[in-house]
């Protein structure tokens, strides 16, 4: 019954660990867009120089 108890862990540890993982590419894959976007419709900035869409 043990080894079998040990299995069942196993696979649902190791099935948390792949839908974490799908989730966190998700998850990157929408700030890299966010991240894109800024860049491309940031406004000019008095001066000439140029702008940053985040503040840091």
């Amino acid at each position: 019954m043990v080894p079998l108890l040990l299995v069942l862990l196993l696979v649902l540890l190791l099935f948390g660990v792949g839908f974490a993982a799908k989730v966190l590419w998700w998850i990157a894959l929408v700030v890299l867009v966010v991240w894109l976007l800024g860049f491309l419709f940031r406004g000019p900035v008095a001066g000439g120089g140029r702008s940053r869409w985040y503040r840091w």
